[in-house]
């Protein structure tokens, strides 16, 4: 759903989304840091290959969790402080 949107539009989706999330549940799978911002529980899925078969895990995410995804999702691999306070400020917005 929010593919191919980015910076401003990211917000104003994740602003909206987090509105709807008031009155209903509300489970967005997202790439963007900016609408990820906006919700109250994250998790992550990761896929790993284990003799020869797919393994999903699903993973419950604390704060610093939430802060460290975040920032990674701005940044890539390698976390910086620059992306961490990206993030802190996008979490705290």
């Amino acid at each position: 759903m929010d593919s191919g949107i980015g910076g401003a539009v990211s917000s104003a989706v994740g602003e909206r989304l987090k509105k709807l999330g008031v009155s209903k549940q509300v489970i967005v799978v997202t790439h963007s840091p900016q609408v990820a911002a906006f919700g109250n529980d994250h998790f992550i899925v990761t896929k790993k290959i284990e003799s020869n078969k797919s393994v999903i895990e699903l993973k419950k995410l604390n704060n610093e969790d939430k802060l460290n995804e975040i920032a990674r999702m701005l940044s890539g691999k390698e976390i910086t402080d620059e992306a961490v306070n990206a993030a802190k400020k996008l979490i705290n917005q």
